[in-house]
């Protein structure tokens, strides 16, 4: 065994502002501050764990106090003394601190009496503050007042992961520069060249899985490659990968809710054994499954929720899943959602998690079976009743209601029915109807929207089968919107009456 190896988060960690991997706001800014000499005292970073905190403060140090300039520079050479010496940790003037070892008033003061006398090697002394939020709250108040003045020579640095934990009399005395997650492609596009330079051969699929297992952290992604290697001896392709995060392939999770969305309950409890006993961890099972539910949201034809071009999934998974879309509501995947988010601690906490995972896919096979809110509001106002004995692909996918659309109460019904929300929560809160017959609206918009005529009209085409002519006037008719017309409904109500006379000056505000 070779007990020099360094692992990849170790080798290839960033050593100057160009390989300084998706933080471009913070690197074009703190390299503009270095060439003009806008040098602050004081620095905080915060971020996930991973994006290059500690990175960035080395590598500010080391622009600070690099040799090869005659003062500070925002390329560090690297090889000098002092940039050899930061970049092990061993450099006398730049002194690392881990909060969580030294959260005591005692320690801070030994910190800031160090702090008075001049740097020995270096143009300033450089205090780096890891996990600063770990301090007590003396050990703060003991560094403001240092803080917020320092001796012209001494720079601080604080970085977090808790940037909440920080109090407010710290972080008003700092540049706060806070660190994104690094995007999946930047991170493909790492692992790949680290992959290239460590001579290992790394499938593209491989490398997306471990991107996206990254969750935007470059250590996370790094360690996840450090261990795909070891396990494979250099040959990481999808199927390890898959082995290793113990999930199943983003096929198999799509077939899987296509088969839960059928009804058939079955072929979904099969397919859930045949996952699980091909090794499959079922947390992370659900994990997959509530990531197909959010894209399958998001690319719903009813929600419109702009670009899903960066959907982990394949051309031919996509068309797969426009497809279930095409049969199954917006109601039904939010619902979906909801018992997916709750069966997360279920599903830690069970002593037999595949029981319990057999109990959530028999609670989504009918979770399609309740009636949305309006659905029973309008069954308790027809005084109907529901059964329900249907399975969950039928009542996922409503059948057309023929609408005759001609009073302001027959459009906003239909409207709702469709459940055209935004278009609904317009019309009823904006549009005084003049006139209004089956083929024609005229009518006065309150905040004149551009595109709520062609939008609605678009929508009556679609619903009617007919043409429709929206007529917009200039001046009010006076009429109340359908919003209004409900406020004066309920407050002529008796027990409405009643229960506003209680209070002096009530008022309807809105009707839930």
């Amino acid at each position: 065994m070779d007990n020099n190896y360094t692992v990849l988060a170790r080798k290839y960690r960033s050593q100057d502002f160009k390989s300084l991997i998706g933080q471009d706001v913070l690197v074009k800014t703190l390299t503009t501050a270095i060439n003009t000499g806008r040098i602050a005292h004081a620095y905080i970073f915060t971020g996930i764990r991973g994006t290059g905190k500690t990175s960035t403060a080395r590598i500010l140090a080391k622009a600070l106090n690099c040799l090869a300039s005659d003062g500070p520079t925002a390329t560090p050479c690297g090889v000098c003394e002092n940039c050899r010496a930061i970049a092990a940790g061993q450099h006398i003037d730049v002194l690392e601190i881990d909060a969580a070892s030294h959260t005591g008033v005692d320690n801070m003061r030994d910190i800031l009496d160090a702090a008075q006398y001049r740097p020995t090697n270096g143009r300033y002394k450089v205090y780096i503050i890891d996990e600063v939020h770990m301090l007590s709250t003396s050990a703060f108040n003991a560094l403001l007042k240092t803080l917020e003045e320092p001796p012209a020579h001494v720079i601080f640095i604080l970085a977090t992961t808790e940037i909440r934990k920080v109090p407010v009399t710290i972080l008003s005395r700092c540049q706060r520069f806070d660190l994104v997650r690094v995007p999946v492609e930047t991170l493909k596009h790492h692992f790949a060249w680290i992959a290239d330079q460590e001579k290992i051969e790394l499938t593209d699929g491989a490398n997306e899985l471990l991107a996206r297992a990254a969750d935007g952290s470059v250590r996370d992604g790094l360690s996840l490659l450090d261990q795909a290697i070891a396990q494979t001896a250099g040959h990481v392709d999808e199927a390890a990968v898959l082995d290793m995060l113990k999930r199943a392939d983003r096929g198999v999770v799509v077939a899987l809710m296509e088969t839960l969305l059928s009804g058939d309950t079955a072929a979904a409890l099969a397919r859930v054994d045949e996952i699980y006993n091909n090794g499959a961890d079922l947390s992370m099972l659900l994990t997959d499954m509530m990531e197909w539910t959010h894209w399958a949201t998001r690319m719903h034809p009813a929600l419109h929720a702009g670009d899903v071009t960066n959907a982990p999934y394949t051309a031919d998974q996509r068309e797969q899943i426009r497809q279930i879309n095409e049969r199954v509501s917006l109601n039904t995947l939010s619902r979906i959602w909801q018992v997916m988010v709750a069966a997360v601690p279920e599903i830690q906490a069970a002593g037999n998690q595949k029981q319990c995972f057999d109990m959530l896919v028999v609670r989504l096979m009918h979770i399609a079976d309740m009636p949305s809110v309006p659905e029973i509001l309008r069954q308790q106002s027809n005084g109907g009743t529901r059964t329900d004995s249907a399975p969950a692909a039928s009542t996922s996918a409503p059948a057309a209601t023929a609408h005759v659309i001609d009073s302001t109460d027959s459009l906003a019904r239909a409207l709702q029915e469709s459940k055209e929300i935004l278009l609904y929560s317009y019309y009823t809160s904006n549009i005084e109807v003049s006139e209004i017959s089956d083929g024609h609206i005229k009518y006065f918009d309150r905040r004149g929207d551009a595109d709520f005529a062609p939008r609605l009209a678009t929508w009556l085409n679609d619903k009617t089968g007919h043409a429709w002519t929206l007529e917009r006037i200039t001046e009010s008719p006076h009429a109340h919107t359908i919003t209004e017309q409900k406020q004066e409904e309920l407050a002529a109500d008796p027990l409405v009456a009643d229960a506003m006379s209680l209070f002096e000056n009530a008022e309807i505000v809105g009707i839930k």
